[in-house]
């Protein structure tokens, strides 16, 4: 038997039950009537006559409490089933709010207007989001458990070369994105997919639909920003390279102008050797300046992967702390700890760190402070100075900018690179509410 079979016997089967029991309920009061009146001496007229009276006003009563009690369910009952077909605009008719039954079809209609809402709600938010899906530029795939595409957008389908009927229902391997579904959820790879190729950013998610797994695979291509960060890069670095070229070659070419034109006199001043030894003094220290300044900078660009062995902490900083000899280093001592990096290249990084704060601290009779802690899963090495702080903090980090006379400004960019190749980070911010500076260095235990 089909459920709107049953649901119709059962409504029926409650039906005959209600109208049963109103008929059952009035049943002593009219069989006392009939003995009464059958017994009473009266005329078979008035017996007759009262007989069909009562008997027609107990069935019809019985019948209206039925109508009474099914007619409300009935509508109830439709209303449940129009809200259950997304049908909202069922209204029931409000009965007495101070009965039971106008309280339930006053919170039916509330729950009809609650879910009309919910429901326009959702389906603007579905508009909208179909709408992102659309237009981003970034290529949006979801697989079932199965690695099978269940959804993909407009910039996936330009990724694959083909329309989404034609990609729905496949497996990753064959859409050449299984590589993308295995590793790291958060990654950057190389792709060579039909519509472009490239590097690409992949984000792996999972989410849950119907109850069932779902993987959320998102590519965004990387090499259009690649490529104008690299072109900002050899911006920057043309412009750096230029500004000292011009800064030595522009004294050269002037220098040895006037010397040529000093040698070409029939007649020179008395004192043209002095004039010419000065000349060549100053090219040669730009000279030897300039070289300083390419080999700074093939040190920066050449830095070698680190060797990785077992680093003493304590150890490690006492000694390079002991290596400033312009003004005594406070070390204070932290947990003991071994940590796993190059010895030599952090010990270049530490010198750096600590020769910048004694120059920082010596400007205004300060001192210098270091140690270590442990924080969570990882080491934080600090140093502190007493100097006048940074003023600009959004520089420090800029090769060969430097605020020191006689700077190279490869110090911190080499440090910060150390930082990095051993999967750490360094930051360097003023102190506050005291003066100076705080180098902080967090490296991975």
């Amino acid at each position: 038997m089909s459920a709107v079979g049953r649901r119709t016997r059962s409504r029926f089967a409650y039906e005959t039950r209600l109208t049963l029991l109103a008929l059952l309920t009035g049943t002593p009061a009219l069989v006392a009537a009939m003995i009464l009146l059958w017994t009473g001496g009266f005329t078979p007229k008035v017996q007759w006559t009262v007989t069909i009276v009562v008997v027609c006003f107990w069935m019809g009563a019985a019948f209206a409490l039925r109508e009474r009690v099914v007619r409300p369910l009935q509508t109830l009952s439709n209303m449940l089933a129009a809200l259950r077909e997304e049908d909202y605009s069922m209204r029931a008719r409000s009965g007495r709010p101070d009965d039971a039954l106008g309280e339930v079809f006053v919170e039916a209609n509330a729950l009809g207007q609650t879910l009309r809402e919910q429901r326009l709600g959702a389906m603007e938010a579905t508009a909208l989001l179909r709408t992102v899906m659309t237009e981003i530029d970034v290529a949006v795939f979801t697989f079932d458990g199965e690695q099978k595409l269940r959804l993909v957008n407009r910039a996936g389908e330009r990724l694959l070369g083909r329309s989404a009927d034609r990609l729905l229902g496949r497996t990753a391997e064959e859409l050449a994105l299984a590589g993308c579904l295995d590793g790291e959820p958060v990654r950057a790879i190389e792709l060579a997919l039909p519509g472009a190729s490239g590097r690409w950013g992949v984000r792996v998610s999972t989410f849950r639909e119907k109850g069932l797994p779902h993987r959320l695979l998102v590519l965004a291509d990387l090499t259009r920003t690649l490529r104008e960060e690299e072109l900002q890069a050899w911006k920057r670095l043309v412009r750096v390279l230029g500004h000292e070229l011009n800064n030595s070659l522009t004294p050269i070419k002037s220098i040895a102008g006037s010397l040529r034109t000093l040698l070409e006199q029939d007649q020179q001043p008395p004192d043209w050797k002095e004039d010419t030894q000065r000349g060549l003094g100053v090219i040669a220290a730009r000279a030897e300046a300039l070289s300083r300044f390419m080999e700074a900078y093939a040190r920066l660009a050449k830095l070698p992967p680190p060797k990785l062995g077992s680093v003493d902490v304590e150890a490690w900083v006492r000694r390079v702390a002991g290596l400033e000899t312009r003004l005594p280093v406070t070390v204070e001592a932290g947990p003991a700890i071994l940590i796993r990096g190059d010895g030599d290249q952090l010990d270049q990084l530490l010198i750096n760190l600590i020769r910048n704060a004694a120059d920082a601290s010596l400007e205004t009779h300060g001192g210098v402070r270091a140690g270590w802690r442990r924080i969570g899963g990882h080491l934080e090495i600090w140093v502190q100075d007493d100097g006048p702080g940074i003023p600009n903090t959004s520089n420090l980090f800029v090769p060969f900018f430097t605020t020191k006379a006689g700077g190279s400004g490869i110090g911190l960019v080499l440090s910060r690179q150390i930082a990095e190749a051993h999967g750490g980070v360094l930051a360097l911010e003023n102190r506050s509410p005291e003066p100076g500076c705080e180098a902080r260095l967090r490296l991975p235990m």
